[in-house]
């Protein structure tokens, strides 16, 4: 299955979230948040070339990491999180299925500031028949013992929480990928509030708004389908400001999950043969590098350990595979950092 087509199996995934409600039947208590720093980039560890996550139809959705070099994975189809030591090449069960209700996992943000794992939740796909969808929220976990704190649902009706990131004031910020739009949960808020997008300015409903990340006070955010990266101010009130397409020299291909890195940003790219991209950003125009080409499994998510960039492959071609299909490993590769 080449990369386009696994690019185009994740978009069909990511838009069928559309049957998700927009509130859940109990509202949580909310947590305590600290301001947040960029996601570290140091490891105590010396990083294996792949960190393998066990198992059949895991469909991996994305990563993320701590200081000390342990990575956080968030599956869609086993609808768990997993995690890796420092230096570890093997994922273990984390969070299990099933943990506050949550269904599969998109997006994953461990934020040590407030000693908070952050996780998108929603169904992949319309339920069975006969069976109530559950609301795709924002969870939140303890970061070092996995005990569950708190959920909050999306505040628009058939939202998808796709992916998450966190400023320097503690504000968190979810892409809604099916109404194209971010929402924002302030510190200590109770529930999410629509921050941008309303006036259509991501683009048209289908274009699947998916990664985002806080750069030098702004927030950068791409869509898959258009292939576009936005930048949106955050201003001193916590207001958005406006959203505007960042001018690239060279175009970004499908981009997905995505993280800062400098005064840049790292993006898993899936289109062509998939690759690990780097934008040096300045404010709303970009220069585009390919750092490596080659993830044929549909390249989504990307962290940062010590020198080194982890890049996640979902394998959502997988769940189509005829019966008798010999598994693949499930698998983040190293790829060294300039």
């Amino acid at each position: 299955m080449n990369s386009m087509n696994n690019t185009r199996v994740a978009a069909t995934v990511l838009a069928a979230v559309a049957a998700v409600l927009a509130s859940c039947a109990k509202a949580p208590a909310p947590e305590a948040a600290a301001p947040a720093a960029a996601e570290p980039a140091v490891a105590a560890a010396p990083a294996p070339a792949q960190i393998v996550i066990p198992g059949s139809r895991i469909i991996p959705e994305s990563l993320t990491s701590t200081a000390d070099g342990t990575v956080i994975i968030g599956s869609v189809g086993a609808r768990q999180i997993y995690r890796a030591a420092p230096g570890a090449a093997t994922a273990e069960v984390f969070i299990p299925a099933g943990t506050g209700d949550m269904q599969g996992i998109f997006g994953v943000l461990a934020d040590e500031a407030s000693g908070n794992l952050y996780a998108c939740s929603g169904n992949m796909g319309p339920p069975a028949e006969g069976v109530t969808p559950v609301p795709s929220a924002m969870y939140v976990f303890d970061l070092k013992t996995g005990a569950y704190k708190a959920h909050y649902p999306l505040p628009t009706a058939g939202a998808a929480c796709n992916d998450i990131a966190v400023d320097a004031a503690g504000t968190r910020y979810v892409t809604d990928t099916t109404n194209m739009l971010v929402a924002t949960l302030k510190p200590n808020g109770e529930k999410f509030e629509v921050w941008a997008g309303q006036d259509g300015k991501f683009g048209p409903t289908g274009g699947v708004l998916d990664g985002l990340a806080v750069v030098d006070g702004n927030l950068y955010v791409n869509a898959l389908i258009t292939s576009k990266l936005f930048v949106v101010p955050i201003g001193a009130d916590g207001a958005a400001g406006a959203v505007t397409e960042v001018a690239l020299d060279k175009p970004l291909d499908r981009p997905d999950g995505m993280r800062t890195y400098g005064k840049g940003l790292l993006v898993a790219q899936g289109g062509g043969a998939g690759s690990l991209q780097h934008v040096t950003l300045d404010g709303a125009t970009g220069t585009n590098v390919t750092l490596k080409e080659g993830f044929p499994d549909g390249p989504v998510a990307v962290t940062v350990v010590g020198d080194n960039a982890y890049v996640l492959e979902a394998q959502f071609a997988s769940m189509r595979a005829a019966p008798g299909t010999p598994d693949k490993p499930f698998a983040a590769t190293a790829v060294a950092l300039p």
